[in-house]
């Protein structure tokens, strides 16, 4: 061995004499004791890679298993190419498309085919994986050329993965090969696909849905989660997707290219319009009946519930209907008495962190027509107090109050549930990579938070990732258990807007520093940028709910 090249295993704290372009399997296998009881991939830099990624020049190596976000992601990844393979084994000819996450799963069809899928063809389907699972495939990477890759691409049939990769133009391509086929990925995949123990596959709506490892128990797949009023919402904005003809990447960066992109700016700004006056419309059809005199909105981090709020509000008074803002924030416990999380912290996002019995009471006050005396949150001394601030409702006055705890029923178990009407408001991305890569919610949310937060907050893009995963959490806990709870859904994600984001966001993620555990959602978030051609903002309204984000909204916050 040469020993002079080393890689520091972050795992042993330990430095380990290499032969140069070993593998990072191979490192593994010869190690004694083992440094993780099962990895399948590691942090090399603090960037993921596979496993049979080669060592040529001294490295820092962490092996994750299956509790790191990486790997989960690989996982699914992983899965993915599986199916791909006994779709093309047992029904040559068919192209298979991942749509969007939903369920708790990937919910998947065959493209340009109408017809529901069969039981029979999923049984089929899914027997192949398993037996392409039990027979322990590897999944092998290369990296050619790009102008190569694309011609194995259009002979497999892929036209989507051409069109993306003649519009991002990089040099070099790394793809998989999974027995006789190939296909690519914006991220590493598990070594093999024995690794694949735990999965199912089932029916779902027209198609089927993939769930993938129990993040809590990975022995186990996924349980399925039913949510049909998510799944709506989804199917709404895929079929304007088609209406437009633009549901992938490739798509959206030929249409910036040919100049398109201020029409197709106009067409989404539209679409929210008309969904904010349809919700507005359906508050004041059943106001009018006698109910509906508290509209509660909700939604997770950065999915934009102050300018839909707002906007709402807008459209409201468009159907002769003055709303009144209750901000949910003034109705926080003094902070001794906030619950604390698992960490000993003050857990803000906790139901519990509101004083639900003074909030129930001023609501109920306010529907029987009593004026009444409304609280402020004083911040800086953790302590609510009254500062002569007063309501009354009017005839023609709702409740318009926003929290990510409005769909939960514990927050106003004392109002009539005719008297409520809750909108859920999330960025549900319907536009696709290619089809066997799809765009997560979480990945724009996140990249939203990391751009407002630079330019509003202060905040750095290594604290916002640092951050992310006890928000999430928080998410998972109070806000998406309930989502089946709204009367409406409103999507708010812009089918252009990774593409403006992009120029926003590449800037302050080039920042995280290199020696830091955020350096690999950073480098990971920069790669997916790097797929989208950037657009410009000059054609965005100022009255886009991207502004929120961006800066230059008419709104004020």
């Amino acid at each position: 061995m040469n020993n002079d090249l080393n890689i520091y295993c972050v795992n042993t704290g330990q430095y380990i004499p290499v032969t140069g372009g070993e593998t990072l399997l191979d490192i593994y296998n010869r190690m004694e004791p083992k440094p993780h009881d099962a990895p399948m991939l590691a942090l090399v830099n603090n960037k993921s890679e596979d496993l049979s990624f080669s060592v040529f020049r001294p490295k820092q190596v962490e092996y994750i298993g299956q509790e790191h976000p990486s790997v989960q992601r690989a996982y699914i990844r992983s899965l993915c190419m599986v199916m791909y393979k006994a779709v093309n084994d047992r029904y040559p000819g068919k192209r298979l498309r991942f749509m969007h996450s939903v369920s708790n799963g990937y919910y998947c069809v065959f493209k340009h085919e109408d017809k529901p899928i069969l039981a029979e063809v999923l049984d089929r389907v899914k027997s192949k994986m398993e037996e392409i699972i039990e027979n322990d495939i590897p999944f092998v990477g290369h990296e050619r050329l790009t102008k190569d890759v694309v011609d194995m691409f259009r002979q497999q049939g892929l036209n989507d993965k051409v069109r993306l990769l003649s519009t991002v133009h990089n040099l070099y391509t790394r793809y998989y090969q999974l027995g006789d086929i190939i296909d690519s990925f914006y991220g590493p995949l598990v070594p093999s696909t024995g690794y694949l123990k735990s999965f199912d596959l089932r029916l779902y709506e027209d198609g089927m849905l993939l769930l993938g490892a129990d993040s809590n128990n990975p022995s186990q797949p996924a349980p399925f989660t039913p949510q049909p009023k998510m799944f709506k919402a989804f199917t709404e904005y895929t079929h304007f997707n088609d209406i437009i003809g633009l549901d992938d990447v490739g798509m959206l960066n030929k249409g910036i290219k040919s100049k398109y992109a201020s029409m197709l700016i106009s067409v989404a700004e539209a679409l929210h319009n008309k969904k904010f006056a349809e919700i507005a419309y359906d508050i004041a059809q059943r106001y009018h009946q006698g109910g509906a005199r508290v509209v509660l909105i909700a939604g997770p981090s950065s999915s934009g519930k102050t300018t839909s709020s707002k906007r709402l509000a807008i459209q409201l008074v468009t159907n002769y209907i003055k709303p009144k803002v209750i901000a949910l924030d003034n109705y926080f416990v003094n902070r001794t008495e906030t619950p604390r999380d698992e960490t000993g912290d003050y857990d803000y996002e906790s139901l519990y962190a509101l004083d639900l019995k003074q909030f129930n009471q001023d609501l109920t006050d306010l529907l029987a027509g009593k004026e009444v005396k409304m609280p402020t949150y004083n911040f800086a001394q953790g302590q609510r107090e009254y500062r002569g601030d007063t309501l009354r409702l009017e005839d023609n006055n709702v409740l318009l109050i926003e929290g990510i705890h409005g769909l939960n029923p514990e927050l106003t178990r004392q109002i009539p549930e005719n008297q409520k009407y809750r909108l859920y408001v999330s960025a549900l991305t319907t536009l696709c990579i290619d089809d066997h890569n799809w765009i997560p919610t979480t990945d724009n949310r996140l990249l939203r938070r990391i751009v407002r937060d630079a330019k509003y907050r202060g905040a750095s893009a290594r604290d916002t990732i640092a951050r992310w995963d006890s928000v999430r959490r928080g998410e998972q806990k109070w806000i998406f258990p309930y989502q089946e709870n709204a009367d409406a859904t409103f999507n708010s994600s812009l089918l252009f807007e990774l593409a403006v984001m992009r120029n926003y966001a590449e800037p302050v993620l080039k920042q995280v520093p290199a020696d830091c555990p955020e350096y690999a959602e950073a480098w990971r978030l920069l790669r997916f940028l790097s797929y989208f051609e950037p657009l410009e903002e000059k054609d965005i309204p100022s009255t886009s709910l991207l502004r929120e984000f961006l800066g230059g909204s008419s709104f004020h916050y």
